[in-house]
């Protein structure tokens, strides 16, 4: 059975169900999917897609941060996107985190969705390992 352990911070928005910010299990860190909360605030960060990535990278940030991780040790993402018209301005913004020069971007996955919580433009998880 895997040694499943709880990371939770209080630098990215607390869960709102059953479930967890992320689950470490045998040295693999499984995030939940982030969407573009304040984490002060529980609402929705004001602006478009540039300001809704920005704030969902910024959460998996903390929540990384918080197991010891950074974006260099990211191995898988899924994007979910309202709309595929977004993918631009979304990757731009990705881009300077997950793939500065020299880095190895993780492997990624992106999909439109019918609808996300709160409707949200983007919501992002992501596996790690170190």
């Amino acid at each position: 059975m895997a040694n499943k352990i709880a990371v939770v911070t209080k630098d990215a928005p607390a869960a709102i169900g059953p479930y967890t910010q992320a689950v470490r299990a045998n040295g693999v860190l499984y995030t939940s999917g982030q969407i573009a909360l304040n984490p002060e605030t529980a609402m929705m960060v004001p602006g478009g897609i540039e300001e809704q990535t920005e704030r969902v990278l910024e959460n998996l940030r903390a929540v990384l941060g918080e197991a010891g991780l950074g974006f260099e040790h990211v191995v898988k993402t899924t994007v979910f996107l309202k709309s595929m018209g977004d993918f631009a301005a979304m990757n731009a913004i990705y881009a300077k985190y997950f793939a500065p020069k020299g880095v190895v971007a993780p492997a990624r996955s992106t999909v439109q969705a019918a609808a996300l919580p709160k409707d949200a433009l983007v919501e992002i998880d992501l596996i790690a390992v170190g």
